[in-house]
């Protein structure tokens, strides 16, 4: 289980991405449309004065019933071992069990 403050900072970056993805979203084709150079550095400054953490980038995917921040499948939201779990109590319809 991941540790609760770790789980309250990804909301809090998710909740700033979408508050600043307009922003973001609208300068970058600015970007695209504008011919000189110095009108696109002026663009590119507007884009870093939003908070770092509302960069899209800064967003990690974690785990739907653990937390865990790595081997996530998008598909299902889950890490892979809680993944094998579900699956091998047939808690996941359609998904087939291997073992190895």
């Amino acid at each position: 289980m991941a540790r609760k403050g770790l789980i309250q900072r990804e909301k809090k970056r998710q909740k700033l991405e979408q508050k600043y993805h307009l922003i973001r979203q609208s300068s970058k084709k600015e970007i695209s449309k504008v011919p000189s150079l110095s009108e696109k550095w002026e663009i590119y400054r507007k884009l870093q004065s939003p908070p770092r953490n509302s960069a899209a980038t800064r967003l990690h995917r974690r785990c739907f019933a653990t937390g865990r921040p790595r081997a996530n499948y998008r598909d299902f939201g889950l890490s892979g071992h809680i993944l094998r779990e579900m699956v091998h109590a047939c808690l996941l319809p359609g998904a087939t069990r291997s073992s190895w």
